[in-house]
């Protein structure tokens, strides 16, 4: 009898170690899969990162196709390891599929953003390290994410904006082109010498080291104002060097100004008494 108890309880044991050890070596197996899969994952980004280096293309376009490959993989990761598990992925794909599409119908600004971010990507208004003007605000592009854009402004702030909305509205790339024009607008008093005063500015734009030299100077009368004549004059610069140049040639045109006599007008009211 004692015999026999104890081949009843031991029985029951075996069973549920017959039954857990199959499952185990499951989960062990799905665990290797996993580390093996990530280092392959990580191995196949590099790849690709590499890849894009070598092809010259863009930083915000190379890191967007590194972030939907290193998604696509880890979901092609995660079905192989649920497969392994013994699940029914086909089961598993219809209920992520009616899953994917209330979300979708939900997120549908997300999915706008997106889709602003392909677009953004392919028609290329600009690159990471551009300066640009949009409706959210101006800075430098630091970066272009799968939903917003992240722009940094002069005063180190960062500005947030989504995609969708960036890529259908009116964008200004300041540092699209290597080389742009500083134009000033400088007002003369009526009685100044208009000749003389256009020869000091167009020397003093000449003389100034960031106007590139092989490129034409204007100096012209741009309008007749109520107290002053103003004049509109530009020279060229490279691109990284506008807010310097134009800084510089403020300064340098009305030092030039006072150093030959050329007068710069002010508001004044000339009052009338009349004796009776």
């Amino acid at each position: 009898m004692f015999n026999m108890d104890i081949g009843q309880s031991v029985s029951p044991l075996n069973a549920l170690l017959t039954s857990l050890v199959p499952l185990g070596l499951k989960i062990l197996e799905a665990l290797v899969i996993f580390v093996i899969g990530k280092k392959l994952i990580n191995f196949a980004i590099k790849l690709l990162d590499g890849a894009t280096a070598r092809a010259g293309l863009d930083v915000g376009l190379a890191r967007f196709l590194s972030t939907v490959a290193r998604i696509a993989l880890y979901i092609l990761l995660a079905f192989v390891i649920i497969g392994e598990l013994g699940f029914n992925t086909a089961s598993i794909i219809a209920v992520l599929g009616s899953a994917a599409l209330a979300v979708g119908l939900s997120l549908q600004g997300s999915l706008a953003n997106f889709a602003g971010s392909v677009l953004i990507l392919v028609t290329r208004p600009f690159k990471v390290g551009d300066y640009i003007i949009c409706s959210g605000g101006e800075g430098t592009v630091k970066d272009i994410g799968l939903v917003f854009t992240e722009l940094t402004t002069g005063d180190n702030r960062r500005i947030t904006i989504p995609n969708g909305s960036l890529a259908n509205g009116p964008i200004t790339n300041i540092t699209a082109h290597s080389t742009r024009r500083v134009d000033l607008t400088v007002g003369i008093s009526y009685s100044a010498d208009l000749k003389k005063a256009k020869e000091v500015i167009t020397e003093t734009i000449q003389k100034n080291s960031y106007i590139l030299k092989d490129q034409p100077i204007a100096v012209f009368v741009n309008s007749l104002g109520e107290s002053d004549v103003v004049l509109a004059c530009g020279g060229w610069v490279n691109t990284p060097d506008y807010l310097a140049a134009k800084r510089a040639l403020t300064e340098e045109i009305k030092l030039a100004f006072d150093e030959a006599g050329v007068e710069i007008p002010f508001p004044q009211v000339d009052v009338h008494m009349k004796q009776e």
